[in-house]
């Protein structure tokens, strides 16, 4: 069975996000009926920074050494996140591009992703990602418009090269962008965005 996991990085109500996520998830769910899927809203979870106390508590781990019980309550927190998302066979992150970068709730979940021989491993060539067959859906809102490769958006590219880290290269992006710039035509350019979301989940 596929288990596909939801990670919806936004609580504003009526966001363009939040709608993105809703038609790209009952659209996934409609037409994949017999996966397991599994939804994450990282805003209604307590997720601690990344930092000394983290950081400790994943080195001690790796090295077997006993942790602090403070250090062993963050790090129980990293490792059912990052154990939940190993397991997934898809991912979908529904993300705003907020200030050119994306909300610290995703920032510090994909914090927790990064663990050595678990998500990537290193060699005499470099990281390698260990993640290699996993599928990955990013669904991003904005109200401006970015060209492709531009350096001020720090949204859609970080959070892929985050997931390159992890070796994945099967990423679909589905973007709202524009509704801000241009109010005149906002109706229309959500409307065009979430058919793109239920066309892109039927084939997820």
């Amino acid at each position: 069975m596929t288990t596909t996991l939801f990670v919806k990085a936004n609580n504003r109500q009526e966001s363009v996000t939040g709608k993105l996520y809703d038609a790209f998830f009952e659209s996934y769910r409609a037409s994949h009926p017999n996966d397991s899927v599994i939804e994450l809203d990282l805003y209604k979870e307590k997720l601690p920074y990344l930092g000394d106390v983290m950081i400790s508590g994943n080195f001690k781990s790796s090295q077997g050494m006993e942790l602090t019980l403070e250090e062993k309550k963050v790090h129980e927190i990293v490792i059912k996140h990052l154990e939940q998302f190993i397991a997934a066979d898809k991912l979908v992150i529904a993300f705003p591009l907020w200030n050119l970068t994306v909300p610290a709730v995703l920032h510090t979940y994909l914090d927790y992703l990064h663990h050595p021989r678990k998500t990537f491993k290193y060699t005499a060539e470099g990281q390698v990602g260990l993640l290699p067959d996993k599928k990955v859906a990013l669904l991003n809102a904005r109200g401006g418009v970015y060209a492709e490769g531009d350096s001020s958006e720090m949204a859609v590219s970080f959070v892929k090269n985050h997931l390159k880290v992890f070796g994945i290269s099967d990423i679909t992006t589905v973007v709202i962008e524009g509704h801000s710039q241009f109010p005149d035509r906002r109706e229309a350019i959500i409307e065009d965005g979430l058919k793109k979301a239920v066309e892109t989940a039927k084939s997820f």
